[in-house]
């Protein structure tokens, strides 16, 4: 009995470090992400699809950014203190699991809004430069991540190039027709 407990009680344990995932909220992301999406809406446009990889990439440079001063203005794919070409840029790919080559298509739109007020957050977007890039229909999908008073805003699209896929799982993919192959094959021949 006492054996049964035990095994019991690794197995909830284990579930519930490796299979647990920690919800995290950020109504100030959301509600940009509402805001954006609402606007499209206003244009006719289709809304974006929030996704998870963009949203990680999203994150991760706003730590990377946090500490750069609000002072000076910056573009599209332009991270203040990161170069899309460093060490650092691409350690924040690897920790999101996405591969370079599919980032091409994508865009990066850092903000930086004192207090990140959420109407002058949301102005940022739909009433500057930034605004091109939400109004082009060819952007699907979207991450936001905010840290002190910076809002990144990670738009990706459907093509290859923009798909913010990672490396592994497009050749895990390949790899999972390869055995579904090879398994029907063997049923056939029986």
């Amino acid at each position: 009995m006492c054996l049964v407990k035990f095994l019991l009680s690794g197995f909830v344990l284990a579930h519930a470090i490796f299979l647990s995932h920690p919800v995290v909220c950020n109504d100030d992301e959301d509600n940009l992400l509402q805001g954006i999406n609402s606007y499209k809406k206003s244009q006719s446009l289709q809304d974006l699809a929030k996704n998870d990889k963009a949203s990680c990439l999203a994150d991760e440079i706003a730590r990377k950014i946090e500490d750069q001063p609000c002072t000076a203005t910056y573009g599209a794919n332009t991270l203040p203190g990161i170069g899309l070409q460093s060490s650092s840029y691409r350690d924040v790919l690897s920790k999101c699991k996405i591969h370079p080559n599919h980032t091409a298509d994508g865009i990066i739109l850092p903000a930086c809004v004192p207090k990140l007020v959420p109407t002058l957050v949301l102005t940022n977007y739909t009433h500057t430069t930034y605004q091109k890039y939400l109004n082009n229909s060819r952007f699907t999908g979207a991450g936001v991540g905010s840290k002190d008073d910076w809002m990144v805003v990670v738009l990706m699209t459907s093509t290859p190039e923009g798909s913010l896929a990672g490396g592994a799982a497009a050749w895990l993919g390949g790899l999972s027709i390869l055995w579904m192959c090879l398994l029907l094959g063997l049923l056939m021949t029986h």
